[in-house]
């Protein structure tokens, strides 16, 4: 990411960090192993579930997620510099736990919002539709859901500088199909995609993973990470939480060349390594020239 200093004031495009955890976040309920023992000694240690904070040239603001942890999100993002809330927009990957379950936060019980924009799919609009504690907020008039079209670029206000692209990536569709989103600003692109089932589903053809990222002339790529590998989880049945591994990611990325996207990992399990930047799987990764997406760290675009 650019220092903010080398860009003009009312240019700039700001992406926040607000989570980088899985679902469950970190440490996850239940857990008692040490990885999760050791946040909760040290709640500095502790991660939020997946979510980023954008700020637009306009300075309007918009959240991607819409998490349980809403407010020390907001907390964390308003701690890095001024955040006008509540914000103008929500973006909505998929219909997972992590991903939606702060929805409600904005209705009656909580903020009690009026109209606020709530950008999805199709396949997401009608799970919140058929949902009732969510339809119920579109009754009351709190969310107001946009629908996009898949690979067309939108804006999400008038003057906020940049554009999102939805992007269909294959990952359990039990409740919504899933997309990754693309954020295009004045002088670069961002690609979320916190969730895919596989690279064998994601990928086109023969496509490597930088090649897919530079025919969608992506800058900065923050990328599912959620297992390191799959002896962190050996006693669940990985067909049910399918999610390509972080070393079968390396091996197909190799080390890093010039002119090859930033690729950042992100939306880690409570037993992922990741989460300690003086693990060996840490510094392995790190060695290969990628980088973890670290809660509040701030990309310009």
């Amino acid at each position: 990411p650019r220092p903010l200093s080398d860009i003009m004031a009312g240019e700039s495009v700001e992406v926040t960090v607000l989570g980088n955890a899985q679902d469950g976040g970190y440490p996850q309920v239940g857990c008692m192993k040490d990885c999760c023992r050791k946040a909760r000694e040290k709640p500095g240690l502790s991660r939020m579930p997946v979510s980023l904070g954008l700020k637009g040239a306009d300075r309007s603001t918009h959240v991607f997620e819409a998490s349980r942890m809403m407010s020390q999100q907001f907390d964390l993002w308003s701690s890095l510099g001024e955040v006008l809330w509540p914000p103008s927009s929500f973006c909505l990957t998929h219909a997972h736990l992590g991903h939606i379950d702060g929805l409600g936060l904005l209705g009656r019980e909580a903020m009690g919002l009026r109209g606020v924009k709530v950008h999805c799919s199709d396949s997401m609009s009608s799970f919140v539709r058929q949902t009732p504690s969510l339809n119920i907020l579109i009754e009351q008039g709190v969310i107001d859901l946009h629908v996009w079209n898949p690979m067309e670029e939108f804006e999400l206000t008038e003057g906020c500088g940049f554009t999102v692209t939805a992007v269909p990536i294959p990952h359990r569709s039990e409740l919504s199909d899933n997309h990754a989103l693309i954020i295009r600003g004045p002088t670069k692109s961002l690609l979320f995609m916190p969730d895919h089932d596989s690279w064998a589903g994601t990928l086109i053809g023969d496509l490597g993973i930088t090649q897919w990222l530079k025919e969608m002339k992506i800058d900065i790529a923050l990328i599912d990470g959620t297992f390191w590998d799959y002896g962190e989880i050996s006693h669940r049945d990985i067909t049910e939480i399918p999610h390509p591994t972080v070393t079968e990611t390396l091996g197909r990325l190799g080390e890093k060349n010039i002119g090859d996207p930033d690729i950042y990992f992100t939306h880690f399990n409570h037993t992922n390594p990741l989460f300690s930047e003086r693990s060996i799987q840490t510094k392995k990764l790190l060695s290969m020239g990628w980088r973890v997406s670290e809660q509040g760290s701030v990309y310009y675009l």
